[in-house]
């Protein structure tokens, strides 16, 4: 241990008195490491976002030439309305539960609401997003970050119990023994907004049946066999919800939403219900062996793994 602590330097001029003698704060080696590696981080972060900008604009003058459909523009994307979608299914991120977040869960928590914003701003028909009860100093934190209170979603401090009628709400936990089915638009589902790494175990669950309110989880037993833990994140379970009011089947959504790192298997007796493009992908990933990932993509789900409202 002695060997990780940096020596302290003394300092008798601070007060001019020569009795006295001031410490600088200890820095162990690992710290150290760590502000320097910031250091070239801040450093190098300029050249880096350029670099992605020169990239992403290659990618689409390549896409352009080759007559792929871009999607739409920033500019509409832009222009268009959550309010104006013609999907009116509600989902909510209780933001209450970051009350038992430590600091950099609750940072991993954030990263995973904007991709779930940013996802929904570029779908073709948006879902009605909701964040809700967030304390103030909870509101003091999203203030700082990435100007969020601009989003185009529905903001409130009120819990989500007392914003929606409890007979419409479903709190989405794994815990839950009741299964999705079905999507039904006149409900509201909740999903916990927290990171915790399954250290608070039945959180959401327990959660849901205190409020008195519904709770299910997502069909992925019904469908699927996991070879490790069937946490999701934040964003994949939106992603599904997505996809399902896009049309998809849970079975496509799901397949086509989970990393294949996690080893998601369908049973046999629905792979006949895949649509052609997920066989397509899943004949093709047995083929190459291909468990491999983008890295931003593995961190993203994989380092900010959430809690038991994952499924």
């Amino acid at each position: 241990m002695a060997d990780d602590i940096v020596s302290v330097k003394e300092n008798t001029e601070t007060d001019g008195n020569p009795e006295t003698v001031f410490a600088e704060p200890i820095m162990s080696k690992n710290q150290l490491k760590r502000l320097e590696k910031r250091r070239r981080w801040l450093e190098m972060k300029p050249l880096l976002k350029a670099k992605r900008k020169q990239k992403r604009k290659l990618k689409l003058q390549e896409a352009k030439q080759a007559g792929k459909d871009l999607g739409p523009s920033r500019k509409l994307l832009k222009s268009l309305k959550m309010s104006d979608s013609t999907c009116k299914l509600k989902i909510c991120f209780d933001l209450s539960l970051a009350e038992v977040m430590t600091p950099a869960e609750f940072s991993k928590t954030f990263k995973q609401l904007h991709r779930c914003y940013s996802i929904n701003r570029r779908a073709s028909a948006p879902l009605q997003l909701h964040i809700t009860g967030y304390s103030e100093a909870t509101k003091d934190l999203l203030g700082n970050m990435s100007g969020c209170f601009n989003w185009d979603v529905n903001f409130n401090s009120s819990t989500h119990a007392e914003i929606f009628s409890k007979e419409k709400i479903i709190y989405l936990t794994s815990d839950s023994p009741n299964v999705i089915e079905d999507l039904d638009h006149d409900k509201v589902y909740v999903i916990g907004a927290l990171v915790d790494h399954n250290r608070l175990k039945n959180i959401c669950y327990e959660k849901a049946i205190k409020e008195g309110v519904g709770h299910a989880q997502l069909p992925l037993d019904l469908y699927f066999k996991f070879k490790t833990r069937k946490v999701l994140t934040i964003d994949q379970v939106f992603s599904i919800f997505l996809k399902v009011t896009e049309g998809k089947s849970w079975i496509d959504a799901i397949f086509d939403t989970v990393p294949k790192r996690k080893g998601v298997e369908i049973k046999e007796n629905f792979k006949n219900s895949l649509d052609n493009g997920v066989q397509n992908k899943m004949e093709m990933d047995d083929s190459t062996g291909s468990n491999l990932q983008d890295p931003l993509v593995v961190e993203s789900s994989e380092e900010n793994g959430n809690g038991d409202h994952s499924n």
